[in-house]
């Protein structure tokens, strides 16, 4: 076995910790070599884990702060349950990381969200401990119900299913109902299901709604706390007494608690509930997973932990207490190469704010997502004017046009891959009703590192099939400022504008704006037409300039507004023998089969080449490796248009 380099520990006193010699990370290949190890060995291999988070992520990239506070849940799941016979849930899959580590991959950790690399989320191709790869929130509830059902009916009542679900995910409303299925369910009783809410108060950012208060009622009761504390003592002193103070305490809780904290909420469901627990202490918390592994039925253990716990820089992040970052300095979790270039959402954020300045209807609408899609500064001047509705797209969706109704214009903001969950509402809420509410979605098309189910490339497609919605997609920082505003004006159908993720590139001017909003970028002949939708415009020049060597002319336009398609794109397409339309979405339903169609409809014949991405679930990686693999950078759009060239010649 490879000795690991030693790792600093970057502890969260001010004075820090000496560098300790790694050791027993090293000796984990699986859950099983968990067992044999003491509590002060969890202790030290908790330190061990953390040191080896910081030192990787800080040079790949991923998610921190929420896998710095799992570390000993996470232990204690694997030391009490036995995966993979015990099926492990992780809620949202981002929290998974140590889980990897104990389940032998903590070798592999330098090429975590990397192509052909570790993924940054539970992914079955790596283990068999891995099981719900989509790292969309508040779906492990339904998973593990239907995985116990299935466990119960084949008669493996021995099997135990375990849903590790955040705070934050439980804002979602697919995990209420599943809680209240499986809490009605009257034969869930004879199920082997545990519940820990892994409860840190935060998603991105602290959790909203009330469900949340809720919770934060239980963590800050005084007299509660100090039962807690009392039972912990009781068990520090060891023996049968310290043992039974501990399971006296969570055998006469719900009497004790009606006393000192709220009447929990999960036990006026009828599910049997087991907390608050310290999330950081090994003892108790393997104790409290002992006590749920043997109840017959569905049981809640309430976790309580803190994201970025042991690290200085991340408990100090009040923002999001470092919940996913870049390459970092890991010693003072700063970026290592500060950029001086500008994101796509800053300049959506900054511009959303000056447009609001002049329209006092603009509000905003997220989705547990108010840094990230770049609402902080619309926040801060317009506290009263910008909704965050927790892990509830359906809700932000159709509530956003209940705000259209009463004379509000909101821009719903949500990554572009979370448009997929309020799809129903925005046909038949926003689409069906005539609604004008603007959608900006953010990481629109290829996004990189975080892999298949964070690419947002269905939206294109999506959105052809909702009546009356127009869609901008811009290619540059100016032209995002202009079509947000357009976009703030459509006041009676849906509005869209999606744009990608990272930084905007320097602005691609047209030669000519047509009469309905083309841009005309550059003029170079009549064999192919290259419509470009969004950021590929640079790479749309770039093969122009390699066709014209081959002898091609080429004339490449940005319609600016994709959907409904412009009439100047059907009448410019007339005078060019082919179409070549250049997406980020995927091809099957997107811009270009949409072209082809608009073309057959004004009795046109031109040959389309629908260059976009496949209909599969593509990998992680760099946005540009991904292109590439997926057949869009300029040597292979080039090939590919020559030869749908040489093919209508004959």
């Amino acid at each position: 076995m490879v000795r690991r380099p030693r790792r600093k520990l970057y502890e969260s006193d001010s004075a820090g910790k000496a560098a300790r010699e790694m050791g027993l990370l090293e000796s984990i290949e699986g859950p099983g070599d968990l067992e044999r190890l003491t509590l002060d060995e969890c202790e030290q291999l908790a330190a061990e884990i953390r040191a080896e988070l910081i030192a990787d992520v800080s040079k790949t990239g991923g998610h921190l702060g929420p896998n710095l506070g799992v570390v000993e849940l996470t232990t204690a799941i694997h030391r009490t349950f036995s995966s993979p016979r015990d099926t492990i849930l992780f809620d949202v899959g981002h929290q998974a990381y140590v889980h990897k580590m104990v389940t032998g991959r903590s070798g592999d950790f330098g090429t975590l969200r990397q192509l052909g690399g570790l993924s940054g989320y539970p992914a079955r191709a790596e283990s068999p401990h891995d099981v719900i790869e989509n790292s969309h929130a508040s779906t492990s509830l339904s998973w593990a119900d239907g995985i116990a059902k299935a466990y119960q009916i084949s008669g493996e009542s021995d099997r135990s299913v375990v849903a590790v679900i955040g705070d934050g995910a439980l804002t979602g409303g697919m995990a209420w109902e599943a809680l209240n299925n499986i809490a009605a369910d009257g034969s869930a009783t004879h199920r082997r299901l545990v519940i820990i809410v892994n409860d840190n108060g935060r998603s991105y950012a602290p959790t909203v709604g009330g469900f949340a208060q809720h919770l934060d009622m239980l963590r800050t009761s005084a007299g509660y706390e100090k039962l807690l504390q009392w039972g912990k003592s009781a068990l520090q002193r060891g023996g049968a007494p310290g043992r039974f103070a501990y399971d006296a305490l969570h055998g006469f809780k719900k009497g004790v608690k009606d006393m000192v904290a709220p009447q929990g909420m999960f036990e006026d469901l009828g599910l049997k509930y087991i907390g608050p627990v310290d999330g950081h202490d090994q003892d108790m918390l393997e104790r409290a997973l002992a006590q749920a592994k043997g109840y017959a039925g569905p049981v809640i253990v309430h976790a309580m932990t803190q994201k970025g716990r042991g690290y200085a820089p991340a408990m100090a992040d009040e923002a999001d207490q470092f919940h996913s970052v870049g390459v970092i300095n890991p010693e003072t979790g700063l970026p290592m190469s500060p950029s001086g270039a500008r994101s796509w959402t800053k300049e959506f954020g900054d511009e959303l704010v000056r447009l609001a300045e002049g329209r006092d209807d603009l509000v905003a609408v997220t989705a547990a997502m108010m840094l990230p899609v770049g609402l902080q500064k619309f926040a801060s001047k317009f506290p009263g004017r910008v909704f965050d509705v927790g892990i509830a797209e359906q809700h932000a969706v159709t509530s956003a046009a209940g705000l259209a109704f009463g004379g509000m214009h909101p821009v719903v903001c949500l990554y572009s891959t979370f448009l997929n969950r309020a799809f129903d509402q925005l046909l038949m809420d926003v689409a069906l009703h005539r609604a004008g509410v603007t959608f900006v979605l953010d990481r629109s098309g290829v996004t990189g590192p975080d892999g298949a189910s964070h690419h947002g490339m269905w939206d294109l497609a999506l959105l052809q099939a909702v009546p009356h919605a127009h869609v901008a997609a811009p290619r540059d920082s100016t032209r995002l400022r202009e079509e947000l505003g357009e976009a703030v004006t459509i006041d009676d159908a849906p509005s869209v504008v999606r744009f990608s993720r990272g930084s905007v590139g320097p602005d691609v001017e047209a030669s000519v704006r047509l009469d309905d909003g083309v841009d005309v970028l550059a003029r170079g002949g009549s064999d192919v037409l290259i419509v470009s939708v969004g950021a590929l415009a640079d790479r749309a020049l770039e093969v122009q300039a390699r066709l014209a060597d081959e002898g091609i002319g080429a004339t490449v336009i940005d319609p600016r507004w994709v959907l409904p398609v412009p009439a100047s794109v059907i009448e410019l397409a007339a005078r060019h023998s082919l179409v070549a339309v250049l997406e980020d979405g995927v091809r099957s339903g997107g811009v270009g089969a949409r072209v082809r169609h608009d073309l057959r409809d004004a009795g046109l014949r031109q040959g389309v080449a629908e260059l976009g991405l496949p209909a599969e679930f593509l990998p992680q990686g760099t946005r540009e490796e991904i292109l590439k693999f997926a057949g869009l950078d300029v040597e292979t759009l080039t090939k590919r248009i020559l030869s749908e060239v040489s093919d209508l010649r004959g």
